[in-house]
């Protein structure tokens, strides 16, 4: 005999809300039912393996999976706790939680540390939700914070569209952490028909195209998987994406030294975005041991946003996060790798 409805939702709200870490402490909850629930689940997917935490606030967390494999996330402070002269609490910090969808990645870009150790298999559900719930819980951020969620971790978060939106929608549900899809990007390196999929979901997500090069013959040598999902079929997926009419869709552009940092390319991107409501994030290259990609001169890149913002085209610099940790994706995990 299944139990009443209703204990779901107490179980939900105990997961989500009171960030239980046993079964034994949902109070409400027959004895009975807390016992073969402790038989049968777990609450939390994942544990934390290691962290680094960076001058910046930001922090790296490597998470151990049930199978003993590895995945990254990060939370970002984006703005710090402000108070009045008395001491009283004035606004509460902003966060974001970058997240990965799959260990390891298919799409196997040459700038990506993480392709180099090949895909290993698409996250669960729980396993992407879980990587939120234990930073929220590690950093003491209460249930009712809201905090904005980056689909930019490892992996191609369209290639695990199942999983993706059982995700989106258990951090939008009301009972749980409230997160409205608003307050969540997927990011994708344009997997065109994918991108048609998740539209026609009507989700309500935030949209980010990564880019990183404004010509076929360049972006195939950056992200091979071009040659099957080229530039202009990108475009066309990305105007057709149900965007709110207050919102833009986010083209990321990883900013590499003598590669795609030159005014040439800004011009090309400004045709490229044409009828487009856009917002170009410019990214400093991370580098990472091994890469022979080089950081930009902030020179030029204030030289090709400052191009862009004068055609109208809404642009910034990504302010570099975690320079002083492994923030680069998948550099935390390469290190516990070569340990064992």
């Amino acid at each position: 005999m299944f139990p009443p409805k209703f204990r779901a939702k107490q179980i939900f709200n105990w997961v989500y809300q009171h960030h239980i870490d046993s079964f034994s402490q949902m109070e409400n909850i027959p004895k009975k039912l807390r016992e073969e629930l402790e038989n049968d689940y777990i609450i939390s997917p994942l544990k934390i393996l290691q962290k680094q935490r960076s001058s910046d606030g930001s922090i790296k967390y490597l998470f151990e999976l049930q199978d003993g494999h590895t995945v990254e996330a990060v939370l970002l402070k984006m703005k710090d706790a402000e108070y009045d002269e008395h001491g009283e609490l004035l606004h509460h910090a902003k966060f974001t939680v970058c997240v990965s969808s799959q260990v390891g990645c298919k799409v196997g870009c040459a700038f990506c540390l993480t392709a180099k150790g090949g895909f290993i298999r698409n996250l669960s559900a729980g396993e992407i939700v879980g990587q939120v719930l234990e930073i929220k819980k590690d950093n003491d951020i209460a249930s009712n914070r809201r905090v904005n969620i980056v689909y930019m971790g490892m992996g191609e978060p369209l290639d695990n569209l199942e999983n993706l939106a059982k995700a989106i929608r258990i951090f939008a549900n009301e009972n749980g952490l409230s997160i409205s899809p608003k307050r969540q990007t997927v990011s994708t390196s344009g997997i065109s028909t994918k991108i048609e999929k998740l539209g026609k979901m009507e989700l309500g997500v935030q949209l980010a195209i990564s880019l990183h090069a404004v010509d076929d013959a360049l972006r195939e040598e950056l992200i091979p998987m071009n040659k099957a999902y080229n530039i202009a079929s990108i475009i066309r997926a990305v105007k057709a994406f149900p965007v709110n009419t207050r919102k833009r869709v986010m083209f990321e552009y990883l900013v590499i030294k003598d590669v795609n940092d030159d005014i040439a390319s800004a011009k090309k991107l400004i045709r490229l975005l044409e009828g487009i409501k856009s917002k170009v994030n410019l990214i400093y290259f991370n580098p990472y041991p091994g890469t022979h990609f080089e950081r930009p001169e902030p020179e030029r890149m204030k030289k090709f946003q400052e191009y862009l913002l004068s055609k109208g085209v809404l642009c910034t610099i990504r302010e570099s996060k975690g320079l002083d940790i492994s923030a680069a994706c998948g550099q935390l995990r390469e290190q516990e790798l070569s340990t064992t």
